[in-house]
Formats: structure tokens, C-alpha cells, sequence
């Protein structure tokens, strides 16, 4: 029997969008039913049957969430929001004694209080359950067995269930984090659009905690970003077991290169550690090269010129790197300076990335960028600069002294 199409959106980080819609569309190739729709600010618009719900959770590596559509209709107030929350056959997909979360989203919505919105669909939710069974599911905004998720524009509401449960970026292998550490779908989405590919040289020189290692030695070796964790859409009613187990059953392992391609180091041998038990936590099945090394002394780890992508530090992340005693952005200079002087002097022929939200890396490194693409790290306004490094060429013109008049 064929299965229903749904809606879905797949949230991401901001600046994310045509990545993950690329990355869809890729998934899409082994699942035909899953299509691929429009890219809006902060996600994706695709559509399926509920096995491409399971297949994108197992699969994703840059959505934030997988996002069921359960409404959609204008409205005027939050009576009409109720009203929509009430109409849900909500009975159909989870029982009263699942704890429930509700989470509300708006862009130039007219309401003035999104916590009253969230209360009316709470209230919509829990009086379709009492007027059904005589009893009402419980809050849980910790841990909740079923997230439902309302966003509101000028005009129109949609309603979500949420398929995944805990966040995407959430892979189930984090054991430890450094200093401010990337979220695991972002840097899967920076190797992207670095246009890194699996068998490719990479190293990340200011590795922390090893977030753009692992999301890289996952893909080499053919894991799956959701295939060590659980999901919401396994507690829905009609849980296809049988289905789930045989897409898990289908991952294969990819045949790895003979040479090793991966390669991280940290000056900070706590972070070296971390990496480690990280990369062993998320299966990988190969030794990467891990050095305890500054960034401003490394040497490519390869005769063969790749791709270095890093996070590098900012602020207290750079303190732990040097003199405490020496002010902030003096501390930046310097190291930015002689990490520059390394990549012209020893990287000829490297790509190389810096995600960073200091818009003058640039000027610090005396390097011109190739590119510079804004992207979201949260709340916060980022850009990965490509630079690339071709001998004697990338070097930013000194400032010409000005004739005297």
C-alpha cells in the first residue's frame, strides 16, 4: 500500500540553505518519492512519504530538524490559532501519555505575546486529548517524547510535528567539548561548501575538539550522522520497525583510501585528547593524524596539496594560547601575522578556509580573500574566507605611502 505524502521543512543554520538543499537532493537519488522544493531563510522545503522522515534524520548531516507540516491557514488571532491546534488529528500520532514540548517561532507576526501563543496550541493540544480520552498529555520542556513547533509570519500559521526529536546536530558521539565548539551540522556544512569530498587531503590545525574531523572521517568512512542516536518518529504511532531497520541494514561501509587523508592538531593537548575519544565515540574506523603543535609552527601533513579548514580562535580562545598578560587584540595580531607568514611560506597550492566571526582575519593574516561567504553560527554573524594559496601571489598590497605634496 502506498504511503501518504507529507510536507517537510528541514531547518539549518543560516547561510546553510543551498547546501543542505544540494545535500536533499542527493538523498533524494536513492529515495525517488523524497522531493526537493524551495530554499527559504533558514531551511529547506521538501516533501515525502514518513520512510524519507526517517531517511533524512538518518542521513542529513546539515538540517537542524526534520519538520512534518500538520497545518497551515491564515489567521487573525490566537483564537485562530487554537482552532487549528484543536482541528489536528493529533490522537493519530502519539498517545496522552507522551510528554509534549511546544515551540513558537515568528517573523513580523501582529501577535504581541508568543508565550500566549505557545499556550493556546499547548491548551488546543491537551483539550483535544481530555475531550477524547478524559485525560491530557503532560509538558516536558527538557526532555519531551514529541516536540511541536508553530511559526507565524504577517499573515499565515503553520503547524509542525517534529520527526527528530533532539536537535540533528546532536550526533550521539560528543563526549567532551572544548572552548566554544562548533555545532556538528555546521561543520559538516562548511566542509561542503569548501568543497571538500571524501578522499580529499584535509586538516584542520586548530582541531579543539575535533567537530570538522569527525563530521569528515564520518563521511570517509560511509557512517551516517544519525545512525548512533534514537528519534522522535520511532515513539509515533505506526512506526514502521521493519522499514527503519532495513535503510540502518542498507548503510555500507565505504572502501577507505590507502594513504591517510585526515589529518588535526591542536596546540592544546587536552583538545588532543578530546578529538580522540570523540573520533573513537563516533566510530571511526581508521587512526586519524592527531599533533600537539601551535597552529603558527605546522607543515602540511601531505605531499599532496588539500584542503585546511579551521575555526581559529578569538578572545579567551587565544589568551590560552599565549601571554594572558598581553592584551586582546595585540595577542590576535601577532598570532593572525605569524600564522599568515606560515600558510605563504608552506601551503603553495592549498585551499584554505578560516570560519570565523572576525571579519579582519584577512587584514591580520596580510592575505587576500578568493571568497568570503556569510554564514550563522547561532545568533552569531560569521564568514568562511577562502584563500587560495598560490606562491607569491596572495599576499595584500602594503599600503603605498602617500606622495608629500
Amino acid at each position: 500500500m502506498a504511503q501518504a505524502s507529507h510536507s517537510y521543512f528541514c531547518p539549518c543554520p543560516r547561510g546553510m540553505e543551498a547546501a543542505l538543499a544540494e545535500e536533499i537532493g542527493e538523498i533524494a537519488l536513492r529515495h525517488p518519492t523524497l522531493k526537493v522544493h524551495n530554499q527559504v531563510p533558514g531551511g529547506v522545503h521538501c516533501s515525502g512519504e514518513l520512510i524519507d522522515a526517517y531517511a533524512l534524520n538518518l542521513h542529513s548531516r546539515i538540517a537542524s530538524r526534520v519538520l512534518m507540516r500538520m497545518a497551515h491557514a491564515s489567521y487573525l488571532n490566537e483564537n485562530d490559532i487554537y482552532d487549528l491546534a484543536l482541528a489536528q488529528c493529533w490522537e493519530d500520532w502519539f498517545s496522552v501519555n507522551r510528554t509534549i514540548r511546544i515551540d513558537v517561532t515568528a517573523i513580523k507576526s501582529p501577535l504581541r505575546s508568543l508565550e500566549f501563543t505557545t499556550l493556546k496550541i499547548k491548551d488546543a493540544i491537551c483539550d483535544r486529548f481530555r475531550d477524547q480520552f478524559g485525560e491530557r498529555p503532560s509538558v516536558d520542556t527538557k526532555n519531551p517524547d514529541m516536540r511541536i513547533v508553530g511559526f507565524l509570519d504577517a499573515r499565515n500559521f503553520t503547524l509542525y510535528l517534529d520527526t527528530s526529536g533532539e536537535a540533528l546536530f546532536k550526533r550521539g558521539w560528543r563526549l567532551e567539548t572544548g572552548d566554544a565548539p562548533l555545532r556538528e551540522n555546521l561543520a559538516a556544512g562548511l566542509l561542503r561548501v569548501a568543497g571538500w569530498k571524501p578522499g580529499m587531503v584535509l586538516f584542520d590545525p586548530m582541531c579543539g575538539s575535533g567537530t570538522i574531523l569527525a563530521e569528515a572521517a564520518q563521511m570517509l568512512a560511509g557512517i551516517p550522522s544519525g545512525s548512533r542516536r534514537s528519534f522522535a518518529f520511532e515513539k509515533f504511532h505506526g512506526f514502521m520497525a521493519a522499514e527503519w531497520a532495513a535503510l540502518k541494514a542498507a548503510i555500507k561501509p565505504n572502501v577507505l583510501p590507502a594513504e591517510p587523508t585526515i589529518f588535526g592538531s591542536d596546540i592544546s593537548g587536552d583538545a588532543i585528547v578530546m578529538t580522540r575519544n570523540n573520533l573513537n565515540q563516533a566510530g571511526i574506523p581508521f587512526a586519524v593524524s592527531l599533533k600537539q603543535i601551535e597552529a603558527q609552527e605546522v607543515k602540511p601533513p601531505s605531499e599532496t596539496p588539500g584542503i585546511l579548514l579551521t575555526n581559529p580562535p578569538y578572545g579567551e580562545r587565544i589568551e590560552l594560547r599565549g601571554d594572558s598578560n598581553v592584551a586582546d587584540d595585540e595577542m590576535a595580531k601577532v598570532f593572525f601575522n605569524e600564522l599568515g607568514t606560515t600558510l605563504k611560506q608552506r601551503f603553495a597550492g592549498w585551499k584554505v578556509f578560516l570560519f570565523t566571526a572576525d571579519l579582519g582575519v584577512p587584514r591580520l593574516l596580510r592575505l587576500k580573500e578568493a571568497r568570503k561567504t556569510p554564514f550563522f553560527n547561532g545568533a552569531l554573524e560569521c564568514r568562511l574566507f577562502r584563500f587560495d594559496m598560490v606562491a607569491g601571489y596572495n599576499r595584500r598590497e602594503e599600503a603605498k605611502p602617500k606622495p608629500v605634496a
